[in-house]
Formats: structure tokens, sequence, C-alpha cells
């Protein structure tokens, strides 16, 4: 899409990034239909700006005219292998206004994004999304790097790439730890009591 600027988020952002985020998933018209029982990712983004996010690379998509249409976060994880561990990223949730998809904006953050982290001097990605997706930015199945879930299993839908050439190398074996945020039935409660201001 045209006209598109990736900047950083500010705090004047947050409740639409938030607004957004909680539109992308389909809330509150999945609720409503049934197929999901926990609003989760927007409490997702609130969290992660207070605990394991990372501001710099908390970026949003805002068309020439101001609107805020699409966000991206990354946050804190590591890779734990025989008592060491190594830093990485991980990221989402992406989210992009539902009448916005499919126009080029999420490739927009995605692209902005990995430019963002490598110059930050960040060595590597690793994520949970859609397979079918990731790949056109160079992501591949994190079992390429030898690298695991934190159950020590590994599927198309998680996958990495390397920022710095060779990072993952002594990586190989370990196991991936993200922020417990993304655990929903940890954070269930909590997250029913935030959307409540919805």
């Amino acid at each position: 899409m045209e006209h598109i600027i990736v900047r950083q988020e500010e705090e004047t952002d947050y409740r639409k990034v938030e607004e957004i985020t909680r539109a992308a998933f389909g809330y509150p018209e999945r609720i409503l239909r049934g197929k999901i029982g926990c609003p989760y990712e927007h409490w997702m983004v609130h969290e992660l700006r207070h605990r394991d996010g990372i501001n710099e690379l908390s970026l949003v998509a805002q068309l020439k005219n101001g609107t805020i249409v699409g966000h991206i976060i990354c946050s804190k994880a590591v890779v734990k292998k025989e008592g060491h561990t190594l830093p990485v990223l991980n990221f989402g949730p992406l989210s992009v206004l539902p009448e916005y998809q499919r126009q080029g904006i999420g490739q927009a953050l995605i692209g902005a994004m990995i430019e963002k982290a490598q110059k930050l001097g960040y060595g590597a990605i690793l994520f949970f999304g859609r397979p079918e997706y990731y790949p056109q930015f160079g992501f591949k199945e994190a079992a390429v790097y030898g690298i695991s879930d934190a159950e020590g299993y590994n599927y198309p839908s998680f996958m990495g790439m390397e920022l710095k050439e060779g990072y993952l190398k002594d990586a190989r074996g370990g196991r991936f730890f993200e922020s417990d945020i993304y655990n929903d039935e940890l954070n269930r409660e909590t997250v029913i009591k935030f959307d409540r201001d919805f």
C-alpha cells in the first residue's frame, strides 16, 4: 500500500493500538460466535510495554492522513542449552485493522521490524506464526537451527531467522522460552478483567 509510514509507537498511540489489535483478532465478533473465550492479544500488547517488550521495536503503520492502521511488537526471549542462555527476539502480535488487511501493511511492519532489529544489534528472531506466510521474509522452521520449543517439540509454525550470520550455531539442541504473558491460561482472569474497559 502506498503512503504508509512505519514509526515507533508513542505513548499517545497506546489505546488506539490496543483497539486495533482487538479488532484485528476478531473481538468481540469471535466471542459472540463462540469461537474464542478469552480476549487476549490487545492485553498482551498492553502488558508487553511494561514487562518484556522492547519499546524500540514496537512499531505502528500510519496512513498519510495520520490514521494508525497496524502495529507490531517484539519482546525478549531466550534459547537455553545446558545451563547457557542466548538472548533472542520474539515478535507478536502483528495486527492490522480488518479493512486494511491484504494491502501490504503487515509486510511493511515486518520488513521495518527486521531492519530495525538488525540495526539495534539483535542476533536472531524466533516466534510462532503462520508457516504459509512468514517464509517470504526469510523465516525458516526453527528445526533448521536445531532449536525446539520449551517442551522440546518442532513443527512448521515455530520459525526463526538469524539477524547475524551464525548467531544460532551454538544454540543447536537448545529450547526456546518466551515471556509468560503468552500463556493465555495463566493470564485468563487478568485478561478478561482488562477487556471490560473496551
